[in-house]
């Protein structure tokens, strides 16, 4: 089916599915607000790309925004393989070859994962150029769209990371109605109640509803799907084995540092043979797709920085339950990866940092500002010993720096979330 004979296909299907969508979550993320630019959703699969551009869509709509001006392409749809830049400028032209009159309205384009079209940046840079129109991209590939944004786009383009749901979307998305204004110890249960789910489920739009094993067979099969489609075809990795071995490892050791060396003898000992320039690699597909984050030591040397190794985390707790054997014991750990999820969403710049005794505290922060502000997590400061040990960390740390700090705790973090 050529381009001009499916654009009528796809337009149908997606006022159709406009008509259905109903209880949408509204994202706490939201598109800039900002003018002649190019916007870019980027995230891993599942985290709720397609549906956050909806939101957009529908907020167009409630504007006034004629629907014959917005058209809408999943670019994962295989009725469109193979994609090409040619197939990417004949469905668009086709748009406008339905509604001729568009041609001098100001029009909508949303292409959802637009990484799939070789050299998409090519044809996105014409039609901004040359047509007036808004156009919206998702991509679930942070160096691809990184690399096209820098060489083609040229300053054209503004992205907004889309990550799971946050705890207070995960209220929503569950239906669980708590009233924090009058913070005693029974909104305290019921949120405790509600969190220790949270951490078990995760944030991943789909699952919510999700009984035990059906969601931890969907949380393992998006690893799957990411790590074939994200990783090993798009970068042509000829040790699929080593590197799905690498993603397993670093979710299963989480808020925990993750030395390449240490992984590279491992694999050594087990007769993998492979060099270690190809790990740090791997390690880079791995962040791009999303799956985990590093996060490097903070410090004015940079031989100091990479001397140590970086810390490790991941997209979801509740992924990392389905991944690993994570469970109870092991909540504080969870806790810290959750807090880095919100400190990430907020924009933050984020290292950790090791006093000159040696003592860690887990986050150092960074706004775009500027502002700088350490951050100790722990669950519950109620035992003399973990008081001591946080404080002594963090005091040490403020001293050295001269940078203020603070310790998120669980029973701060109901009542506050991660706010100053």
């Amino acid at each position: 089916m050529n381009e001009q004979a499916i654009i009528p296909v796809l337009l149908e299907e997606f006022h159709q599915r406009l008509k259905l969508l109903k209880g949408l979550v509204p994202r706490k993320a939201a598109f800039p607000d900002i003018e002649n630019k190019i916007k870019v959703a980027i995230g891993m699969r599942r985290t709720g790309k397609t549906y956050f551009i909806f939101q957009k869509i529908l907020q167009l709509m409630r504007e006034g925004v004629s629907l014959t001006t917005i058209i809408y392409i999943n670019l994962e749809d295989d009725r469109l393989l193979p994609l090409t830049r040619d197939k990417l400028a004949g469905l668009l032209d086709g748009f406008y070859s339905i509604y001729p009159e568009n041609h001098e309205k100001k029009c909508y384009l949303f292409l959802d994962e637009i990484q799939n079209v070789d050299d998409w940046a090519i044809v996105i840079r014409r039609f901004f150029d040359s047509k007036n129109v808004e156009i919206y991209l998702t991509g679930s590939s942070a160096k691809l769209l990184s690399k096209e944004i820098a060489t083609s786009l040229r300053g054209r383009s503004l992205a907004t990371e889309i990550w799971p749901y946050s705890f207070a979307e995960y209220l929503q998305a569950s239906h669980t109605v708590i009233d924090k204004k009058t913070y005693g110890a029974i909104t305290r249960d019921k949120l405790m109640q509600a969190f220790r789910q949270y951490l078990e489920v995760g944030g991943f739009p789909e699952v919510v509803s999700y009984e035990k094993s059906t969601r931890e067979q969907a949380l393992q099969d998006y690893v799957t799907i990411v790590t074939y489609r994200d990783i090993i075809e798009r970068h042509n990795i000829v040790n699929p084995g080593v590197i799905k071995y690498m993603i397993v490892t670093m979710i299963a050791n989480v808020a925990k540092p993750f030395s390449i060396n240490k992984f590279y003898n491992d694999l050594k000992s087990q007769g993998y043979k492979i060099n270690k320039d190809c790990l740090y690699e791997y390690a880079q597909h791995i962040e791009d797709a999303f799956l985990t984050f590093s996060v490097p030591l903070y410090s004015v040397s940079i031989r100091k920085v990479q001397a140590n190794p970086k810390k490790i985390y991941a997209i979801d707790t509740g992924l990392i339950r389905a991944m690993s054997l994570l469970h109870v014991d092991d909540l504080g750990r969870l806790f810290e990866n959750l807090i880095y999820l919100d400190l990430r969403r907020q924009g933050f710049i984020i290292h950790y940092y090791l006093t000159q005794a040696r003592y860690e505290v887990d986050f150092l922060v960074q706004t775009p500002q500027g502002k700088k502000e350490l951050i100790q997590v722990t669950l519950d400061m109620s035992d003399s010993d973990t008081k001591m040990r946080e404080e002594r960390a963090l005091t040490a740390a403020m001293n050295e720096l001269n940078i203020p700090g603070r310790i998120i705790t669980l029973d701060s973090y109901l009542r506050d979330g991660i706010a100053s």
